[in-house]
């Protein structure tokens, strides 16, 4: 079936484009989209237009959007695209800035943080992918707004549990830049697709987002690409964003598989080829690790929660068949913008 387009741009607009279009991709998150837009809507200054395509919810998300904002570019779609694929349909359909700024529905936008954003872009050119630092609900660090390529060693301190045991470390837990609270400008290997600025032309250079991650991984391999293209991708502590994560993918245990199937891909298009296969193993055993060890853990202490843990890494060793090998391979021309 095909999309059905709540909104049509109105024609005058076609004159004065907005700087920025802001993407907002939806499944079943009503409410938390309702207070995002709303937040973008309070807090930002600089021209923009937002965006929302909706994978299919049912939980009435399209007409309360419609109904509270009626001058977002709505997306009503009758299939769920996912992630990547759902930006790509978006952007290439309907965005008119010379900016894309992709943004989670389950985030709330603080203190003017797409505005600060995009001064930060303009004043670090050269960095031609951004992003700001985002919190918690309760406005604690969440830590998740970027993150280090993977590299063996990163590989080996998370199948060892060191990574876990020493998460403020740098070098025991690379992969998330341990250690550092992001109050501070730096460049990084890749920024989160919850807050991630792009400028329109550099994103059709690159195809967009590669539809073969269907969920997780797509903005790091987005990330890795640009890098080979001579960005160099940076994050403020100045834009500032609540990310409660994970809204629209609630089962853990399909969380971990989805994530499985992503690194396994990243590690297979984008590790030098004498690194594969080691790479590859090494993130094969991780899920029976942290099932051995949630055992042991639950066996001592008799807790819940690490009962929990035990029977969730055992579920994702269980259905290693859907994960151990990556996502399957999608045609190039099936993500091109």
């Amino acid at each position: 079936m095909p999309t059905v387009d709540l909104m049509a741009t109105p024609p005058e607009a076609d004159l004065v484009p907005p700087e920025v279009s802001v993407i907002v991709i939806s499944y079943n998150t009503r409410e938390m989209t309702l207070e995002c837009l709303q937040t973008i809507c309070d807090q930002t200054k600089t021209a923009h237009e937002v965006i929302l395509l909706d994978n299919a919810s049912k939980d009435g998300s399209v007409e309360a959007v419609a109904e509270a904002f009626p001058d977002t570019i709505l997306m009503a779609e009758a299939d769920n695209h996912g992630f990547a694929q759902g930006n790509n349909i978006a952007i290439r359909a309907k965005a008119r800035g010379r900016y894309v700024l992709l943004l989670n529905p389950d985030t709330l936008v603080l203190d003017g943080a797409i505005d600060r954003l995009m001064a930060f872009a303009k004043a670090n050119p050269d960095a031609k992918i951004w992003g700001g630092r985002t919190l918690y609900g309760d406005r604690s660090l969440n830590p998740t707004n970027c993150w280090r390529k993977m590299s063996l060693w990163g590989l080996i301190s998370q199948l060892t549990g060191l990574s876990s045991l020493f998460r403020n470390s740098g070098l025991f837990n690379p992969e998330g830049y341990g250690g550092w609270s992001r109050d501070s400008e730096r460049e990084v290997d890749i920024v989160t697709g919850c807050f991630l600025l792009i400028e329109r032309a550099f994103w059709d250079e690159l195809g967009g987002f590669d539809a073969t991650y269907v969920m997780y991984g797509e903005e790091a391999d987005l990330c890795l690409r640009a890098r080979a293209k001579g960005a160099r991708p940076r994050i403020t502590p100045e834009a500032e964003i609540v990310h409660y994560v994970g809204a629209s993918d609630t089962v853990r245990k399909d969380q971990l598989v989805r994530l499985l199937r992503a690194k396994t891909t990243l590690v297979r298009r984008h590790f030098p080829a004498w690194q594969r296969g080691l790479g590859i193993t090494l993130l094969r055993l991780w899920p029976w690790s942290r099932w051995q060890a949630a055992r042991a853990r639950a066996a001592l202490s008799g807790k819940a929660d690490h009962r929990a843990s035990a029977e969730a890494w055992s579920s994702v060793w269980s259905r290693r068949a859907e994960w151990r090998d990556g996502y399957p391979e999608v045609e190039h021309q099936a993500r091109a913008c």
